[in-house]
Parts: C-alpha cells; sequence; structure tokens
C-alpha cells in the first residue's frame, strides 16, 4: 500500500532521531580523543642534576586527562640506576615519585612516559640527565699484589672453590678448605692477583697447594680473611744446595742444605711457607718445621699428600746433598735462625 510522501518523510525523521541519540550513548574509545599532559611540580624534559655520591635525588611526576573515563599510567621508559626508588599511582591524574642516593661517580640517563591506559594517547617522554661527581671507576680492576719484594697473603675463611677464571661459571680447579691436611693448621693462599669486578665483587688469583706443582686459580675475595703482607721471600738452590732469605729484596739469611734425593726430587717452581710447626716429638725434623705449598710428585701417598717441608734434622753430618725424599734440610741451628726471620705466608722460590 502507498503512503503519502509526507508521511515517509515523518517517519526518516525519527529513524535518524534516533540512531543520533543511539550515537551519543556509545562513549568515545579510550584514548582516542582525551591528551595526555604533564603537570606541576614535574620537571622540565632535559633537567640536569648534579650531585655527590651520598646525596640524593628526588623529583615528583604528574600526568592528567581531561576524559573523566580515562586512566592514566606513568612509567620509566628504561630500566633505572639500581638502588631507585620509584612510586606510581594511576587515575585521571597520575602521580610518580623518584627517589636515588647513587654511590658510584657516573653520568646517568632516565627516561619516563605517561600515557592513557589502554589507549593510544601518550605524553612526550621526560629525559633527566643525573651527573654523580667523582671519578669514574671502570671496571674490571686488575691489581698486582705480589712481586719480588713484596707478597700478600690471607687465610681460608670458608670452604670455597678456586676457578680457572674469575667467574662462578668458571671450571672448578680445586675446592680449598679452612685447615691444611698435612698439618691440620689454618690453611692460607698466597694471593698473586685481584680482579675487582664491581664496586660489591672482587677475585683473587692465588697459588694452590696441589698438584701439578705452580697451579694457580682464582677465588672470590668474600672467601677469605683479612690480607697480610710479608716483605720476606725464601730462595733455595738445589744445585748449589743453599737456602737465602731476602727481605726487601736484601740477603739477610744463608744456610747450607740439604735437598731430594734424585728418585724423590724436592719439586721446581713458585710456592709459599704455609704452616709453622714446633714441639716435635720426633728429632728427626728438629726443633722446627715450616709446611710448603709444594707437593712431592713421587710420593704422593705422604700423610697429607705429600707435601714438602723446610725443617731442622737430627743428623747435620750428611749435609748438604741430596739426602731427602723432598724435603729441605738444614742444621737446627740454621732453622732456629731462620724461624726468627721468616713469617708464614713467604713466597718460596725453588730452582
Amino acid at each position: 500500500m502507498n503512503r503519502p510522501v509526507s508521511s515517509f518523510l515523518t517517519l526518516l525523521s525519527a529513524a535518524l532521531a534516533t540512531v543520533a541519540v543511539a550515537v551519543l550513548l556509545v562513549p568515545a574509545a579510550l584514548g582516542d580523543t582525551s591528551a595526555v599532559t604533564w603537570a606541576a611540580p614535574t620537571p622540565s624534559d632535559g633537567t640536569h642534576y648534579s650531585v655527590k655520591p651520598g646525596q640524593p635525588v628526588s623529583f615528583v611526576l604528574n600526568a592528567s586527562t581531561a576524559e573523566l573515563a580515562s586512566i592514566v599510567h606513568i612509567a620509566a621508559a628504561k630500566a633505572l640506576p639500581v638502588g631507585v626508588k620509584f612510586n606510581s599511582s594511576d587515575g585521571v591524574t597520575a602521580h610518580a615519585g623518584f627517589t636515588w642516593l647513587p654511590d658510584t661517580p657516573g653520568d646517568y640517563t632516565v627516561k619516563f612516559t605517561a600515557a592513557v591506559v589502554g589507549g593510544t594517547v601518550v605524553a612526550p617522554a621526560l629525559t633527566y640527565s643525573i651527573h654523580v661527581q667523582g671519578k669514574v671507576v671502570k671496571y674490571p680492576i686488575s691489581t698486582t699484589l705480589t712481586d719480588a719484594t713484596l707478597a700478600d697473603w690471607a687465610p681460608v675463611a670458608k670452604k670455597t672453590i678456586a676457578r680457572s677464571k674469575p667467574t662462578n661459571a668458571s671450571r672448578a680447579v680445586t675446592t680449598l678448605g679452612t685447615r691444611t691436611t698435612d698439618s691440620d693448621t689454618q690453611n692460607l693462599v698466597l694471593i698473586l692477583n685481584s680482579m675487582q669486578r664491581s664496586a660489591n665483587e672482587t677475585w683473587y688469583r692465588v697459588r694452590l697447594p696441589m698438584l701439578p706443582n705452580n697451579t694457580v686459580g682464582w677465588v672470590r675475595s668474600d672467601a677469605l680473611g683479612d690480607l697480610y703482607k710479608v716483605n720476606t721471600h725464601l730462595y733455595v738452590d738445589r744445585a748449589h744446595f743453599r737456602a737465602t732469605l731476602k727481605r726487601n729484596g736484601k740477603v739477610i739469611f744463608t744456610a747450607r742444605v740439604g735437598v731430594g734425593r734424585t728418585i724423590w726430587p724436592t719439586p721446581a717452581g713458585q710456592f709459599y711457607i704455609r704452616s709453622k710447626l714446633t714441639n716435635f716429638n720426633d728429632p728427626f725434623y728438629g726443633p722446627v718445621a715450616f709446611g710448603t705449598s709444594a707437593r712431592s710428585n713421587t710420593l704422593t701417598d705422604w700423610p697429607g699428600g705429600g707435601f714438602i717441608g723446610v725443617h731442622g734434622t737430627n743428623e747435620p753430618g750428611i749435609l748438604p746433598g741430596r739426602v731427602s725424599h723432598g724435603c729441605i734440610r738444614m742444621r737446627n741451628a740454621d732453622i732456629l735462625r731462620l724461624s726468627k726471620l721468616m713469617p708464614v705466608g713467604t713466597p718460596l722460590t725453588i730452582t
């Protein structure tokens, strides 16, 4: 049935009005029309801070939107320096707080963004630079601790693994205990070098009392006790049967000695004095004996693993010469004199 034109126009107008109302009732997509802006007291982009170590850096960030149905979130656009405290609360106006107490000199950059949650509109990113005054330390830092005239040693404070390189993932060379296996004295190591990998991580390259002789490895500093310095160095010349002690590079002691026989040779290399023992019940060892980190290559079944000692003897008539199972023997009067001059930790060179 045909309707009058006026009736059709009336119906069309009503339909369009209904659609318009429906459109007004559908909310706009979040972030499509609402801008996000930074608000006071937010520092302006590019702000530079210069502080001393231990001096705090702090500021507040605010960002808002005019769209009451939107939520704004403030976040760091890149990883923040270690130790930074950053708190953020979302809302039509978002708030964030930055606080840092830097302890390491250097130049740092921090960057922040603000955006509508679930939307696409963001405020321009803010970038701030922070200069912590002082000399910049570049890691790793390597230091020599033992040379011809001065050496460092330390007790093993806790059982630890010596590794081939100064990292926890490197190959294990040996395990160091807190007591020596040959004399049950405090175990100690001679420290050759230090490697500081960061402000909180230091490794020491040490001589190890193990076979093969002259083996070295790396241990973490927190496994060792305090470092002690010695300015003495003991030299043993097997060809001329002579021991020489130097202090600060100058000779202060010499003595004729006996060394290992051909079938039980005294090993050559770089070692250190690991212990000092007295009050022996057996006169064979004399009044004093020094334990070393050197080990016999042939008599490894000895108690404690075949460690080489420096000690006296009740048979001075056999000296000098190749007379022992590998140990270095000297007259009792000489070992007593040496005991007053040579502390534990002294480097030992056998040629």
